[in-house]
């Protein structure tokens, strides 16, 4: 897992107490599931992405583990260079910011209105930099706490140095809040799945989106801030040009030549599968 603190250009915050308002990014900030939308675009091709997704499926069916299943998913990158994998991610979120609604705007407009109000800004999510890098950018977060694939020569080798879900997401966040002086009661979380709590809980304050019914048990009785849900279908989970093809060609075609068939995405139980085995 790594923190990558940013610089904004906001200058030092000294007069008053450092606070952190931490978002989750899938399905939160974001429409879509990353992992998988960029996965499917960076691969450009329907056969390999269909047969990681259907082995995720399998092993999430299965009942693996899934810090087990997160980082099956990192060995899909294996042998590929760093660099290059992070300029496909660049085209791919300046692709996807095109498309309405992958920015959740209620939620990007609590961030805003936070980070007006003077808190830093950390995402927290088991995706990683080559998609979270330009999110990052866009809404000026100066945080990431993420997994992070282990590189060697300048190339992933296929693992990953921890899984940033469930409690994993508590812990790094308790340790920025540690190093930048921030108490845990001064700071806030949002995020859209049970797998989230632990990160609602180890701070002050919280925000859920969507319906989760864990979640939502909590904001009732805790008094957390509700948000609408993404919105977004099954087929926009596993990548958005699943969703809509038309609007979203592979970056590797022509302009000039005609829309290749979707591929096919994973059933809706199997989308919640995946969503679970890697979040």
């Amino acid at each position: 897992m790594s923190d990558d603190t940013r610089s904004t250009g906001s200058g030092p915050r000294h007069a008053r107490p450092v606070r952190i308002a931490f978002f989750d990014v899938d399905e939160t900030l974001i429409d879509t599931k990353s992992m998988f939308s960029f996965l499917e675009f960076h691969l450009a091709d329907p056969d390999r992405y269909r047969a990681a997704a259907g082995e995720l499926t399998r092993a999430a069916r299965a009942g693996v583990p899934r810090e087990v299943t997160n980082r099956a998913y990192y060995r899909n990158y294996a042998g590929m260079e760093q660099a290059a994998v992070a300029e496909s991610g660049r085209r791919w979120f300046a692709r996807e910011r095109q498309r309405d609604g992958f920015l959740h705007e209620e939620a990007v407009r609590e961030l805003r209105r936070l980070r007006a109000e003077g808190c830093e800004v950390a995402l927290v999510s088991g995706s990683f930099r080559a998609c979270l890098d330009p999110i990052a950018e866009h809404l000026g977060a100066d945080h990431i706490l993420c997994g992070e694939p282990e590189v060697a020569a300048g190339r992933y080798t296929g693992e990953v140095r921890g899984a940033m879900i469930g409690e994993a997401k508590a812990t790094a966040a308790r340790a920025l809040m540690n190093r930048s002086g921030a108490r845990p009661e001064d700071c806030v979380a949002y995020g859209d799945h049970a797998s989230d709590l632990p990160l609602l809980t180890c701070v002050g304050g919280a925000g859920v989106v969507g319906d989760d019914p864990v979640l939502a048990e909590h904001a009732d009785r805790f008094g957390w801030i509700r948000l609408p849900g993404t919105g977004g279908s099954a087929a926009v989970a596993q990548g958005s040009a699943a969703a809509d093809p038309s609007r979203h060609p592979s970056s590797s075609s022509p302009a000039a030549s005609p829309t290749p068939p979707a591929p096919s995405a994973p059933a809706a139980s199997s989308t919640e599968e995946l969503n679970y085995a890697t979040r």
